[in-house]
């Protein structure tokens, strides 16, 4: 971690983030390879011309135009590698490169409980997020939550006294849906809205996986309201499970298909959710967040070899392999193994996922 970065660093940190097909794992690959991001933009081009490609890295102009346009909503960008980022988030595997905040950033270093649940939500479980999000802020509690219609949004009205963050799968000023103007207005005056993608971009449908993930990641605990059995919802409770946080969900009637996801937790090993009681008592054990103790800049590692590369490329399937599977299968330095697949990412004939898993493109 660093107290902050530099302003040249902080753009080519952004520029490096928004190249194309640099997603957190291999972004945070290439930081940990050439040992800073101005090393690993200027390693890409040759990268991707070994593979055929050319690198889509954003223009400096851009990445000025974008830091205005976050400036201009008055909105501050935060990096991963400063201090600043929530110890939530620095300790998933990868944390976000970037995120853009409006409102109060002392929100996100808080400790937060996570309430989701079904965009067509009853009135009983509005009622119910309403009055649980309020209990949890006099607790002590903030509320985090993804600003969608029913639950999301009854979770952030209930904790506006006490302070909340939303997370929106567009930009830092994407209000979707419309009809939350209103809302988004009262959480950047008494809370924090927080997006990983540029000011200014709507959301789509394939963003909202990694806002869900997000919204795991800076909880303690997720506590789903109501949900069916194909939910986004679902997604969230289960990243939260990978990430080792609690989860909890309220039972509902069997009648109520709103209630099938659930109840489908509860019998998977979910805690019950009654009340604030419940998950105070679920966060007793809660032993706190661990970054990886890593310097922020390190030196660069050497080139990867060819015929390694080419070697890994034939042990890559559609299915995810663990980097300590591909060692073994090599007989290579774990150092050469992680080039050879930062080689094949960028080429784009692998894709590393979280964990240190890989996969055929």
């Amino acid at each position: 971690m660093t107290e902050t970065l530099a302003p040249s660093e902080r753009r080519d940190w952004l520029r490096l983030a928004r190249t194309g097909g640099v997603g957190p794992v291999l972004f945070h690959e290439l930081i940990r390879r050439h040992g800073e991001p101005a090393r690993a933009l200027a390693a890409l081009p040759a990268l991707a011309e070994r593979a055929g490609r050319v690198a889509d890295i954003p223009s400096e102009a851009a990445i000025e135009a974008e830091l205005a346009a976050g400036a201009a909503l008055g909105a501050h960008l935060l990096c991963a590698c400063e201090r600043a980022c929530p110890q939530a988030l620095a300790a998933l595997d990868p944390p976000p490169p970037v995120l853009w905040t409006r409102g109060d950033v002392a929100q996100l270093q808080r400790p937060l409980i996570a309430l989701v649940g079904a965009r067509v939500a009853s009135a009983a479980g509005q009622r119910f997020a309403r009055g649980l999000a309020a209990e949890l802020g006099a607790a002590g509690y903030g509320v985090v939550s993804g600003m969608a219609r029913g639950i999301d949004g009854a979770a952030h009205e209930g904790a506006l006294a006490s302070g909340t963050v939303a997370v929106l799968g567009g930009g830092v000023d994407d209000i979707y849906p419309h009809e939350h103007g209103e809302l988004y207005r009262q959480i950047i005056a008494q809370g924090c809205v927080v997006a990983e993608h540029p000011p200014g971009r709507k959301a789509q449908a394939r963003d909202f996986p990694r806002r869900n993930r997000v919204i795991a990641g800076l909880a303690r605990a997720v506590v789903v309201v109501e949900a069916e059995l194909r939910s986004g919802s679902l997604i969230t409770a289960r990243l939260a499970g990978e990430m080792g946080r609690d989860v909890l969900a309220v039972p509902g009637s069997p009648l109520d298909p709103r209630a099938r996801g659930t109840n489908d937790l509860i019998r998977q090993g979910a805690a019950i959710c009654e009340g604030a009681d419940d998950v105070l008592r679920a966060l007793e054990t809660f032993g706190g967040f661990r970054a990886p103790d890593q310097p922020v800049f390190q030196e660069a590692e050497s080139e990867a070899d060819a015929r390694l590369v080419a070697r890994i490329a034939e042990l890559l399937s559609p299915t995810p392999v663990s980097r300590d599977e591909l060692i073994r299968a090599t007989r290579a330095p774990a150092g050469a193994v992680a080039a050879a697949l930062v080689e094949l990412a960028v080429a784009g004939k692998a894709e590393l996922l979280p964990g240190g898993m890989a996969a055929m493109a």
